[in-house]
């Protein structure tokens, strides 16, 4: 069943998109976050050593970036209902065979390759449809989507616990990837819009009226548009820019959880205090994403002009985070960094269909996530060389924070970049305004 986009934008239907989108995130991201409680576990089943063992976590990530292009093609080529109902069953399969537990090469095969296949062909359409779906509240939207997977892990890490502890660790994949199952439901309710016009808040306003806009933005297409995968994209300065923020923006965020902890013990903080820091890490993050994409609603200000600002508040948090020589201290600066992160991960999803247009945003965001991927695989073994080198914790959080800074720079080209492209559409409007307001002239003119 195909739903209108005239009535839908902004609202109706769209909020049990949002509240599907907000379930995805948690089955699929969430259960990334913590599938670490497995670790230990499946490294003495098979007597493993623990370099081997994280390849299973380092396989899902690897597949979930990659198979981001795959993803978007797909939604492009068919529906995000179908592309999400697929990643269920795949997130599903994966988890139920790793339950047989042969072998380490079938781990990676099954609860790494299967499972990060599932977690992105589940991640990638439902964060999608959100952003088709609304127009002006599209901050909101996402910021709430994205909340999904700050709740869920909140929760998951004592429910997987417990699984682990009653059932064991075959037993708690199974359950889980019976679980995830509940993502073809979620997907089921993600109806999709009908193809037609769909207007675009990254246009100029002038040129939706005269029902014309630039190459590559949202133009109003037929029930045949939207076929074919855009790779053109990289050849647009807009989104390259925007590419290269992502690339740094991954090297730095990836960095934060993997030295907490071990930056905790070195403080000779108790390690019940130091899990708790995990805790504060997602309520805050949670609060972060619900509160910035309120704001970003409000429309009081450009959008990566927020997300510049988000960036710079997390920089200065990571810089501010080192000097931390207590519990509270320290937890006051993670509460810090994990507000302003969730603040940028609720409003990043949105700057992309700013900055290409909805009409090309499945492929941008696959793309995108493809791209960023460099960053998080280079990001932690960059920072893991400059600790081993500085001999302290505190360097790699010196080293996220410069990373950021360097990442906003390029947000600011970018916005700059945007507004000088503005003022030439503006210009280029005015004379073609003023021979329609005189045609006689304009004829005169021709002749």
């Amino acid at each position: 069943m195909l739903v209108k986009e005239s009535n839908s934008l902004d609202g109706g239907y769209g909020w049990v998109v949002v509240v599907s989108a907000f379930v995805v995130m948690g089955l699929t991201a969430a259960v990334l976050k913590t599938f670490g409680l497995f670790f230990v576990e499946i490294q003495q089943h098979f007597d493993e050593l623990a370099s081997m063992t994280s390849w299973i976590t380092s396989i899902t990530i690897a597949v979930f970036h990659l198979g981001a292009p795959v993803a978007s093609s797909l939604c492009v080529r068919y529906t995000h209902r179908a592309v999400v109902i697929t990643g269920g069953v795949l997130a599903f399969s994966g988890m139920a065979l790793g339950f047989l537990g042969l072998d380490m090469v079938w781990m990676y095969a099954t609860t790494g390759f299967l499972q990060g296949l599932g977690i992105s062909f589940s991640w990638i359409p439902a964060i999608s449809i959100v952003s088709h779906y609304f127009s002006e509240k599209r901050a909101l939207a996402n910021a709430i989507a994205s909340a999904g997977e700050c709740a869920f892990a909140f929760t998951f890490g004592p429910f997987f616990q417990w699984l682990i502890g009653q059932y064991g660790w075959k037993g708690a994949l199974l359950l889980i990837g019976g679980i995830q199952l509940n993502i073809c439901v979620c997907g089921a309710l993600m109806r999709p819009l009908k193809r037609g016009c769909l207007p675009d808040r990254s246009c100029p306003d002038a040129e939706l009226a005269r029902g014309t806009q630039a190459p590559g933005r949202g133009q109003a297409k037929g029930p045949g548009a939207h076929k074919t995968f855009n790779w053109r994209l990289l050849r647009r300065l807009e989104f390259v820019l925007y590419a290269i923020f992502g690339i740094l923006a991954a090297m730095s965020f990836f960095v934060p959880p993997l030295f907490l902890v071990p930056l905790s013990y070195s403080l000779g903080i108790d390690e019940a205090w130091t899990a708790s820091l995990l805790s504060v890490l997602a309520l805050v993050d949670f609060a972060g994403r619900l509160l910035c994409g309120w704001y970003a609603n409000l429309h009081l200000t450009r959008t990566v002009h927020l997300l510049a600002t988000t960036i710079a508040l997390i920089s200065t948090s990571l810089m501010l985070l080192p000097l931390a020589n207590s519990y509270l201290s320290l937890a006051i600066f993670t509460g810090f960094y994990g507000f302003f992160f969730g603040t940028t991960v609720a409003i990043h999803i949105t700057v992309l269909a700013d900055v290409v247009g909805m009409s090309d945003f499945d492929s941008a965001l696959g793309l995108f996530m493809l791209i960023r991927s460099t960053g998080g695989f280079l990001g932690p073994p960059l920072a893991g060389l400059i600790v081993d080198m500085a001999g302290d914790y505190r360097a790699g959080f010196y080293m996220a924070g410069a990373t950021l800074i360097l990442s906003a720079v390029f947000l600011v080209i970018l916005d700059q970049f945007q507004q000088r492209q503005e003022k030439e559409n503006q210009i280029k409007i005015k004379p073609e305004k003023s021979a329609l307001s005189y045609p006689s002239l304009h004829f005169l003119k021709l002749q």
